[in-house]
């Protein structure tokens, strides 16, 4: 067996937002939001945009937007999943590969239009519902701390009271923070985080992910034996861009360094020259006048470089100390 990685949009989309995916995303959502608690029975996946447009139009503003062009389109408009929950509550769910400019504040208006967009025209606040942000990251978000899932709300800074009942919330998981083999899989947490990070490295469906049927139904989707061509081909073309998208990343950092390290030396060989240059200055004006208070050297210290030129222009027209460390205190920044 060969399993697509959830990772991909397209391979996201097909597994937790399909019509046949709703017992899978109950599961799931329940062990990223709650705990691995039942709190979800039913819910209604919402689907915007088709799987082909998702993957077209996030791939083409992704790849804009790591090699410092202005997007054509807006990368918030586009999520992988969304649902409503029993409750009303929305959930926006998201696989994110890079940590692109100001992804954190995207995730923001995402969760914040989503909850203004609900009212219509005479409705009231009233008719607000809950809006969750769920977000999986192939990168570390947050380093200063190992948790791999993180949940942020209003609260009350010292006493930490939620404000309306956590009304707003964002949960990420961070999948390079989850080290476990598949045979220290515990939890449904555990197994689901799992799935995400090494479906692709799977050679069949482990005894201890069959545990939890919901997960053998995703394994089941993910197998490549059961995509059609087309969904091949769209596979194909997803996985060609993050690769497209990887060597444009590693270039740019590679010719990143390359030009750090020139404008280094180049900036080292002009300090020095400056260096050389204020050294002479120090011994002909020693050689005039005996050695320098460190008053005159702490300033000759700070000269610019064309401070320094109009000194060595200077020098023979000072005929005493005092007109140097005058023309020094007139002169220094």
């Amino acid at each position: 067996m060969r399993f697509i990685s959830p990772k991909t949009d397209f391979a996201f989309k097909k597994i937790f937002g399909s019509d046949q995916s709703k017992d899978i995303l109950i599961s799931f959502l329940n062990a990223m939001i709650y705990s691995g608690e039942s709190v979800i029975q039913d819910l209604e996946i919402l689907d915007p945009y088709s799987a082909g447009d998702v993957v077209e139009l996030k791939d083409t503003v992704l790849m804009q937007s790591l090699m410092g062009e202005t997007p054509k389109t807006a990368l918030h408009r586009y999520l992988d999943v969304k649902a409503v929950l029993e409750d009303q509550t929305t959930v926006l769910i998201e696989m994110q590969i890079w940590n692109v400019e100001a992804f954190e504040k995207r995730v923001v208006y995402n969760l914040c239009k989503t909850y203004g967009n609900q009212l219509k025209s005479g409705q009231g606040y009233f008719d607000l519902n809950p809006v969750i942000a769920l977000t999986i990251t192939d990168f570390k978000l947050f380093p200063s701390t190992e948790k791999v899932i993180s949940c942020f709300y209003f609260q009350e800074k010292e006493e930490h009271l939620p404000y309306q009942e956590n009304e707003l919330a964002m949960v990420f998981v961070e999948l390079p923070k989850f080290t476990k083999q598949l045979e220290e899989l515990e939890s449904v947490i555990d197994k689901w985080i799992y799935f995400i990070k090494e479906a692709p490295s799977l050679e069949i469906i482990p005894e201890n992910l069959r545990e939890i049927p919901q997960l053998e139904k995703a394994l089941t989707i993910a197998n490549q034996a059961g995509l059609s061509v087309s969904e091949l081909e769209k596979l194909r073309k997803q996985e060609m861009v993050l690769e497209d998208t990887r060597g444009a990343l590693s270039l740019a950092q590679r010719e990143g360094i390359e030009q750090g390290i020139i404008q280094g030396i180049e900036q080292g060989i002009i300090q020095g020259r400056v260096q050389g240059e204020r050294r002479v200055i120090v011994r002909q004006l020693e050689r005039r006048f005996g050695q320098l208070s460190s008053n005159a050297i702490a300033l000759i210290e700070a000269l610019t470089n064309q401070e320094l030129e109009r000194l060595s222009e200077a020098i023979w027209d000072f005929q005493t100390r005092e007109d140097l460390l005058n023309w020094l205190q007139q002169n220094s920044n």
